[in-house]
This record gives C-alpha cells, sequence and structure tokens, in this order.
C-alpha cells in the first residue's frame, strides 16, 4: 500500500490520475509549474476542472479535499517522503529526464518512480540515471478519461525490480480498479497501437472505397463489437487534432517496415479540417456537425461539402444487429461474399477486419507473450466487446488469412497454426501464447471476467435474453444479455426461473458495458400503439412477481452491477438483498423522462427506504417523490447513498469492476448462513394535505419555466402510487402498492404525451419535454 503519493503534471492525464487515486480514498499531491501571480494556479485550475468535468472525474465532490495543489518551485522538496511519483509532464524526453535527475538527489531508496507516458520508451527515460533509480522505475500508462477508462499499460525496464512491478500492478487493480496489461518495452505498447491502427484502417477503407462515413460508421461500430462511435464519430470525439497528434508520433516511432505506416502517412484531409477549426465535437464539428436548425449533417469524403445524415441501416449492419439478438456470429454476416463487385459494404467490412485482425496476430510475441494481452488492451482500453483474437476464433484464423491474402496482406505466422486462441477444456480455459503453447488465462487472484468465465460454466436455463448459471459452491448467476441487456418477457422469465431454482443463493450480474438501461422500451411503444392495455398490465404483473419471488427467495441474493443500471435494471436490483456496486455504476429510477412511472416495484422500494431512513410516511413520500420525479441518477455509490440507492450498512462498492463477481460470491456465502428471507413491509399512505402542497410545487415550476404541463401529469400520477385520495384507507399492503404502480403506469401510457417522448427516444435520438 502507497502511503504518500505524488503526480507531478496536472495537465488532462495528471490531473486525472490525481483525481483517481483521490478517488480510492488516497492523498496526493499534484504539482505543476509555477503560476505568475498565484504559485499554484495551474495544478488548482486542474482540480477546479475535475470538479467541473462531464462524465464527473470525481465520484464525490469531496474527493477534491483529498488533492493538495503545489508547484514544482515551492513544493518539490514535499517529494522527498513519497513512496510512489508518478510523473505526467510534457512528452519530451529532455524535460523527463531532467525532472529524472531532480528526483533522484531528492527522494528516499525506496520511492517508486513511474512515467505515464505513451511513447518514449523506457530504455530512452532511464539512459541517464543511476541504476538505483532504475530499479524502481517503471511506465503506468493510463488511458483518458482515468476514472472510466479500465486499461493500465504497465512496462517494466531491464532493471526495474520484480517486487517494484508487483505492487505497483496490485495496487492499481485493487485500489485504483485498472485491468493491469504486462506490455514490453516496445514503441506504442500495445492498447493505441493496435486501436489507433484499427481507427486509421477504418479511415483509409472508406476514403479509397468513398463510403459515405456514417455507412462506414454502421458497420464498424456495434456489429464488429467497437463501440457505436466507429472510426468518424470516434475521431470527433476525441478531437481530430489530438488524433492527428498521436498519428504523428507513432508514425515517428514505430520501425520502418511497420503496416502502420500505410495508413499513418500525412493526411491533407485531416490537415485541412484542423487547419479551418474543424477539430470534432470542441471545435463546433469535424467529420460531423449541426446545421444551424440543429440537423445532423456529415462531411463528404471528396468534396469537403457538409449533407444530411443517412440514417438508414446498412443490409450488413442490420443482418448483424439480427444475428446478435438470434445469439448467432454477427462477424460472419459482415464478411460474407457481396453480391457483385460493387458491392462495397462488403469489400469494407472484409478488409478492415482482415487488415486490423492480422495486424494484431503479427505483434504476438513481439509486444506481449499471450493473445489475452492484446485482447485485454482492446476491451478495457478501448471498449471492444472482444479482442483481436476472440474475434478471430469466431472467424476462424483460415478465413482471417483469406481475407488479408485479398487485400494484398502477409499472413503472420500466429494465423497459420491450426488451433484456436482460446480453449475450454476440463473446465479451465487456456489461451495460446506467442510460442504457439496453450496455458491457461492469467488473472489475478479474485479477477474473473464473467464472458471468460461462462465458457466453462454449466447453463441450467436460457433463453434469447437471458441465461441462468449454476456457478461454485452451488449458486446460481442470472445474466442479461439481450440488445443493450434491455429487459424483456425473456429477462423476467430467467429471474423467475432462478427463483423457483435457487440452489444456496443467487447472483445477478453481467460483465457487459452496462448492466441494464431499464425494460425494452420498444416492447412498450408497440402496446401503446395497439392501445394493449391489458397486455401491459399483464407484462408488469408479470415483472413484479419476479422481482418480487427474488425478494422472498428462500436463498440470499445479490446483484452486482457496472455501468448503466437504470428503471427497470435497478428496480431488479432495489429487490436483492445486497448490492456490490462498482464504483463507476450509474443508478436510478429515470421512467419519469419519458413521461412513466417505475412499476417493478420501483416507486413502492423507494418509498419505503425513505421510511426506514425518516421514520415519518409524509416526509418518506416528499422524498421519494422528488426523486422519482426528477429522474434522479447517480454516478458513484456515494452519490447513490443519497438517493437511499445505495446503504453503506448492507451494500457494498468495489473500485475495480473484475472483481465484483468474486466480492459477490464472497458475500453470498456469507449471507447464506442462517439466511431468512424479509418479513414484508407494511405500508401507510401519506395524507393531510401532501398532495395540495406536491400540486402546488409543480404549477409554481411551470410558471418559472422549469417544468412542462405533462411534467406535472407524470408527478400526480407518482404522488397517486404513494399518497391516498378522498375515502382511501391509510394502510397497504406490499401488493397493494404493486397494483397501484401498474394503474399510475398505465393510466400515463395512454397518454399522448407520454406516447410522444417515447417516440422521441427511440426513433429521434433524444428526450422531448412537452
Amino acid at each position: 500500500m502507497f502511503k504518500n503519493i505524488a503526480v507531478i503534471g496536472s495537465g488532462t492525464m495528471g490531473s486525472g490520475i490525481a483525481g483517481q487515486i483521490a478517488n480510492a480514498g488516497h492523498r496526493v499531491l499534484l504539482l505543476d509549474l509555477p503560476g505568475e501571480a498565484e504559485p499554484n494556479a495551474i495544478s488548482q485550475g486542474a482540480i477546479s476542472r475535475l470538479l467541473k468535468s462531464n462524465p464527473p472525474a470525481l465520484m464525490h465532490p469531496d474527493a477534491a479535499d483529498l488533492i493538495t495543489a503545489g508547484n514544482t518551485r515551492d513544493d518539490f522538496d514535499k517529494l522527498a517522503d513519497a513512496d510512489w511519483i508518478i510523473e505526467a509532464v510534457v512528452e519530451r524526453l529532455d524535460i523527463k529526464q531532467a525532472l529524472y535527475e531532480r528526483l533522484d538527489a531528492l527522494i528516499g531508496d525506496e520511492c517508486i518512480v513511474t512515467s505515464n507516458t505513451s511513447t518514449i520508451p523506457i530504455s530512452l527515460l532511464v539512459e541517464k540515471i543511476p541504476e538505483r533509480f532504475q530499479q524502481r522505475f517503471a511506465i503506468t500508462h493510463y488511458f483518458n478519461p482515468v476514472r472510466y477508462m479500465r486499461l493500465l499499460e504497465l512496462v517494466r525496464g531491464t532493471a526495474t525490480d520484480a517486487a517494484v512491478m508487483q505492487k505497483l500492478a496490485d495496487f492499481n487493480d485493487r485500489e485504483l480498479g485498472k485491468g493491469v496489461v504486462s506490455c514490453n518495452d516496445t514503441p506504442g505498447f500495445l492498447g493505441n497501437r493496435v486501436g489507433v491502427f484499427a481507427l486509421q484502417v477504418g479511415i483509409d477503407e472508406a476514403v479509397s472505397l468513398n463510403l459515405p462515413i456514417e455507412r462506414a460508421d454502421a458497420l464498424m461500430g456495434r456489429p464488429m463489437g467497437i463501440p457505436k462511435t466507429g472510426v468518424f464519430g470516434l475521431y470527433d470525439l476525441i478531437g481530430i487534432d489530438l488524433m492527428r497528434d498521436v498519428v504523428r508520433s507513432l508514425r515517428s516511432i514505430l520501425p520502418e517496415g511497420d503496416a502502420f505506416h500505410a495508413v499513418g502517412a500525412e493526411s491533407e484531409m485531416i490537415n485541412a479540417m484542423v487547419e479551418a477549426g474543424l477539430t470534432g465535437q470542441k471545435g463546433g464539428g469535424g467529420f460531423y456537425r449541426r446545421s444551424a436548425d440543429g440537423q445532423k449533417l456529415a462531411r463528404d469524403l471528396v468534396s469537403g461539402e457538409y449533407r444530411p445524415v443517412n440514417d438508414e441501416l446498412p443490409a450488413r449492419a442490420q443482418a448483424a444487429a439480427k444475428a446478435l439478438a438470434d445469439q448467432q456470429e454477427a462477424l460472419l454476416d459482415l464478411v460474407a461474399e457481396g453480391d457483385s463487385a460493387a458491392d462495397k459494404d462488403a469489400r469494407f467490412c472484409q478488409n478492415v477486419l482482415g487488415r486490423v485482425l492480422g495486424y494484431a496476430a503479427s505483434l504476438l510475441g513481439e509486444v506481449c507473450d499471450s493473445a489475452q494481452d492484446i485482447d485485454d488492451a482492446m476491451k478495457l482500453g478501448f471498449n471492444w466487446v472482444r479482442g483481436p483474437f476472440e474475434m478471430i476464433d469466431a472467424l476462424g484464423a483460415d478465413r482471417v488469412a483469406t481475407l488479408l491474402k485479398a487485400c494484398g496482406q502477409p499472413v503472420p505466422a500466429a494465423l497459420q497454426r491450426a488451433k484456436p486462441f482460446y480453449l475450454a477444456d476440463n473446465g479451465s480455459l487456456r489461451v495460446q501464447h506467442a510460442d504457439g503453447e496453450m496455458r491457461p488465462v492469467d488473472l489475478p487472484e479474485g479477477v474473473v471476467r464473467f464472458h471468460l468465465q461462462r465458457r466453462v460454466t454449466p447453463v441450467l436455463s436460457e433463453n434469447r435474453a437471458a441465461s441462468v448459471y449454476a456457478i461454485e459452491n452451488d449458486f446460481r448467476l442470472v445474466e442479461f444479455h439481450s440488445k443493450a441487456n434491455a429487459l424483456t418477457d425473456e429477462s423476467m422469465e430467467m429471474v423467475a426461473y432462478a427463483a423457483q431454482n435457487p440452489g444456496r443463493g443467487i447472483l445477478i450480474h453481467n460483465d457487459a458495458q452496462h448492466y441494464s438501461a431499464g425494460v425494452d422500451l420498444n416492447a412498450f411503444l408497440a402496446m401503446i400503439d395497439a392501445r394493449d392495455w391489458s397486455g401491459i398490465d399483464a407484462f408488469l404483473a408479470r415483472f413484479q412477481q419476479a422481482v418480487r419471488a427474488l425478494k422472498y427467495a428462500s436463498v440470499p441474493v445479490v446483484g452486482a452491477p457496472s455501468g448503466l443500471a437504470l428503471g427497470g435494471g435497478f428496480e431488479v436490483l432495489l429487490h436483492c438483498d445486497q448490492r456490490v456496486m462498482h464504483s463507476n455504476s450509474v443508478v436510478g429510477l429515470v421512467e419519469s423522462g419519458v413521461g412513466l412511472l417505475p412499476a417493478g416495484g420501483g416507486v413502492k422500494e423507494t418509498y419505503w427506504r425513505w421510511y426506514q431512513q425518516t421514520g415519518d410516511w409524509q416526509e418518506a413520500a416528499w422524498k421519494a417523490w422528488m426523486n422519482l420525479g426528477y429522474g434522479a441518477m447517480a454516478s458513484s455509490p456515494e452519490l447513490a447513498e443519497k438517493l437511499q440507492y445505495y446503504k453503506p450498512s448492507e451494500d457494498v462498492s468495489v473500485m475495480n469492476r473484475d472483481r465484483l463477481y468474486s466480492r459477490s460470491v464472497a458475500a453470498l456465502e456469507s449471507l447464506s448462513d442462517n439466511y431468512q428471507p424479509p418479513g414484508e413491509p407494511h405500508f401507510e399512505l401519506a395524507g393531510g394535505d401532501i398532495l395540495q402542497r406536491m400540486a402546488a410545487f409543480m404549477d409554481a415550476g411551470i410558471e418559472r419555466g422549469d417544468f412542462m404541463p405533462h411534467d406535472k401529469t407524470v408527478a400526480m400520477q407518482i404522488a397517486s402510487v404513494i399518497c391516498r385520495g378522498e375515502d382511501e384507507a391509510t394502510a397497504a399492503t406490499e401488493q397493494d402498492m404493486y397494483d397501484r404502480e401498474r394503474a399510475a403506469f398505465i393510466r400515463l401510457a395512454q397518454t399522448p404525451q407520454t406516447r410522444a417522448r417515447i417516440h422521441a427516444l427511440l426513433h429521434e435520438g433524444g428526450v422531448i419535454r412537452n
């Protein structure tokens, strides 16, 4: 454990690293150059930016109190007490080496120093410093934004002590929540080398085929298991000027024969866009931009002119989406032979996948020894659903070799071996290494990635939306795996199945990007358009009974979310005995935004939690009403606690999402001893003048312009669940509360305003207010 940590350099990366250290509850000294008027102006300004960042860089504003601002003139001597110093200064070798010389004369013999460089080999960084310093020196390359990007590339020098590497790996894993990948000291290390190459190939193929950019993004995004931004959207998001600098840097350090040079040459198109100020989202437009009336426009790669985006999904992308929904291999649809030589979509997909997967295979043995390391880097650092070698196994190495030959590229030796890169064997999973040998997947003790583990885990029941697995200690695991993990009748069938066949305990977990963003709104919209109110009521009743079965199961139930856990997804979690929550989870009941209310027990549970906190039904009703009416979300357990969505007395926060599984299994083991299901709560409906006060609150907000008329309709329907009307009884059973939720939900579903809100979110790409 490190006790005195310092970061030198308070730019985007340095401040982000300091912020994540503070998120983990550790104090950190943040130094930068002295300001002209105020000595600590630069580092203090960086802390201020952390507090204002979106998405939030800090899990709670109080984390900023753990960061001490300083400067390298007045506070450098404080580094003498540090046991870990992270250097994150400008990418200039001379500046870094001069800093190390200063540090060498000051720091203690036990202090570890690491650099956040992404481009300079460690051999150059340490060439002028004594060996005793080199033994305690390594590269810790974080990815931006540091809080959210899981990858840490850890690079060892020839003299670095093995114990130093282990201490860095363990602290970054357990305390900072990173997936640590060890890289050889090669140019560009691992993540950027493959990830940036993939982006450049996407641009190169789109340009050579004159493919519209939105079509290229639609094909190279979700269908390939790459974030939905695709290539051009991601360029805009990162910043075209910044990406140009990254490409230039890689071009300058990669060996002459590297395939990157074929796609990383200086681009007249990119240069012209940067010179015109078209640097992406931060610059008012890039490959995409908005017209004066808000219409989304796309840039033509030949003329440079902007035209309206064509949102029609390419046939191959549609086929891939259907394959995913049917749990079939989507990549096969992408690379299938086209109808003619003029099928640009086919050639784009074939060339992109062939070149990118072939390049990754060529690096095995150069940048790392295990195919798993390259896969981990792309999944953790670039949010790919699968790594390159997992994709090669899905397509078949022979097919990838054929794709490479078709676009005139050599076939790496790793693709010429007649065996898969991953192999399930006698209950364990093995992965291929550079020497061709298969060895067990290597993860730190307590780290489990269920998308790998499930390959060797028995399935008890499954359908298109979810599966139930038999995991260790006779526990059950429910995994959602529908599109975006949207909850459907089939999802809840598996929840109900687990509750009826529970073993010794139930874990509800997946390690997809998002746990679940809620119930499938497409199904609701179809029933609304069909005026099938009884169908909606029946669906909600089945949902309620499934989560009720979880709540009163004969064994403990633990929910382990990461990413988004919203709406119906969070209602499932509210009915668990305990939540083992990733620290970056975003939780909340957000139905009011689309003109609905939580009707899977969410109103009931929020009301009950606030009553447990306040001991007063009137106050509990007001607090719950505010939570639900505003659709309040929390982006960390600390913030969720303020909404009564996280209870430190019973819930657990985990920094590393790869440790959710093992922590949850341990929680089930602890809870299973002499487990007794909870007793059924007895409710009182709030009365008095509370409904009048709620209505007055909404009227005042409408008059100020804070709310729209339908916001009041939604708010008062939420109120109708927890407040009694005239001639209604005060007491209510839990089933009464479920019934009240369903009735209010249907009343809202019958309004044209709610229908308009749902349609806008699903088909117009945004939320409307009405």
